[in-house]
């Protein structure tokens, strides 16, 4: 049986994948940073540029649900000076906000971005940091992408799937430590990712949520957003807002350390299962 490579991947450089698109013809330009693709494969000597891969490689897709962002740069298409002004600025709006790409500082880490209200004696005033989070995906589907750009199709089907479990113990460890910092410094960060990804946390650690995104205790911000057909570009996809709401570093905390145990006598179920395994292997 012979499979669809583009049912696999969603997007190249931006564009709604085509069997047979050779991206060096556009020499891997990304339209998302203005610049050559920066995203690589060990297995590749050119740049890898999928920016979306279909949750699972079926005919019948929902984008909204089943396209999944897997390279941060993507989510530069959105307007993030006009959406985090917009949905999470404390107070007043800024009079001059600028934005400042990747903050590094030892100690903190690094931000993708922060936006800055510069006032007229070019101290900073209020500023927000914003993080980008894509996910990755366990099982490799560069097979696909290689047989779309030669467009040819698969001949075996692929086992693959978000790795949701790394985002979620990463970017969760992240977000507490950043969430903190941002708690003393009297501001907030702003946590731009995808909605599957975001329902995802939300299910694995159950924590309080505010829509009062001007709380003092609010120090964590999610912004999330979900792809879905562009109007204005038929056959493409843009990635559209659809949830903004905020809760505290103290509440991720809590959520993650004190989730509710698992069954006791399960646990030792297990254990009976493991000592029978380890008897048996002395014994042979």
């Amino acid at each position: 049986m012979l499979y669809k490579p583009e049912n696999i991947i969603g997007e190249i450089l931006g564009k709604k994948s085509v069997s047979g698109y050779d991206p060096t013809v556009d020499e891997f330009f990304c339209p998302f940073i203005k610049s050559k693709c920066v995203k690589r494969s060990t297995k590749l000597t050119t740049p890898y540029p999928v920016c979306s891969i279909w949750k699972r490689s079926s005919k019948e897709h929902s984008t909204m649900e089943d396209l999944i962002c897997v390279c941060p740069k993507r989510f530069y298409a959105i307007n993030f000076l006009r959406d985090v002004i917009h949905h999470c600025w404390p107070g007043p709006p800024p009079k001059n906000p600028q934005i400042a790409p990747e903050v590094q500082m030892k100690g903190f880490g690094n931000v993708d971005f922060v936006i800055a209200d510069m006032l007229d004696d070019n101290r900073i005033g209020q500023f927000l940091s914003v993080e980008l989070q894509a996910i990755d995906f366990s099982g490799s589907v560069r097979s696909a992408y290689e047989a779309l750009v030669l467009g040819q199709p698969l001949e075996s089907k692929l086992t693959y799937g978000p790795n949701w479990k790394n985002v979620y113990k990463r970017y969760i460890t992240q977000l507490i430590a950043k969430g903190y910092y941002h708690h003393h410094w009297k501001t907030k960060i702003v946590a731009v990712i995808q909605e599957q990804v975001y329902r995802y946390i939300k299910n694995e650690a159950s924590f309080m949520c505010s829509s009062d995104l001007a709380d003092p205790s609010v120090n964590v911000i999610f912004m999330t957003y979900a792809f879905d057909d562009d109007p204005d570009a038929p056959g493409q996809y843009k990635l559209v807002l659809k949830t903004v709401e905020g809760t505290s570093h103290s509440n991720l905390q809590q959520a993650v350390m004190y989730k509710d145990a698992p069954s006791r006598d399960d646990f030792c179920k297990q254990i009976g299962r493991s000592l029978i395994r380890s008897t048996e292997t002395i014994a042979s």
